[in-house]
């Protein structure tokens, strides 16, 4: 597995919102660290913690490969998604400290952008370890 090989099945198991591919990428010990303070280990912290995008509808995944090496590399990611749940909103407005849009009950949930960089080493043919930087916020209406 190289860089290019990884992106492609990232943006495959999120749009499939599919935890089993997501967790598949990835070494029985490999770490994901989904911000610089949290890290997910093994399959089953791996597929769980991917379950979540399943309160997303309609993703839409880019990148670009920014460098490649036989054992590693960095890529730029650009999602956007329709919220699907209450929750998933709850999710999002807790972890960026602030609720920035405000909503009244029965307003349409929002439609998010999240941009971010990734760092991933690979040894066997799966990802040993991944680290994520990223932002979101809402798309403007």
């Amino acid at each position: 597995m190289d860089i290019e090989d990884f992106m492609r099945g990232y943006k495959t198991a999120w749009e499939s919102r599919d935890e089993s591919r997501f967790a598949a990428l990835f070494a029985p010990d490999g770490e994901y660290h989904n911000t610089p303070f949290a890290v997910q280990r093994g399959p089953e912290q791996l597929a769980a913690y991917w379950r979540r995008v399943k309160l997303q509808e309609d993703v839409q995944v880019r990148y670009e490969i920014l460098a490649s090496t036989a054992t590693g590399g960095i890529a730029h990611w650009h999602v956007t998604y329709q919220v699907d749940s209450e929750e998933l909103f709850q999710i999002w407005a807790r972890s960026t400290g602030t609720n920035l849009i405000a909503r009244k009950p029965g307003d349409p949930l929002p439609r998010m952008v999240l941009d971010g960089v990734l760092k991933a080493e690979f040894a066997a043919g799966q990802c040993t370890n991944c680290r994520l930087w990223w932002h979101s916020m809402p798309v403007a209406p």
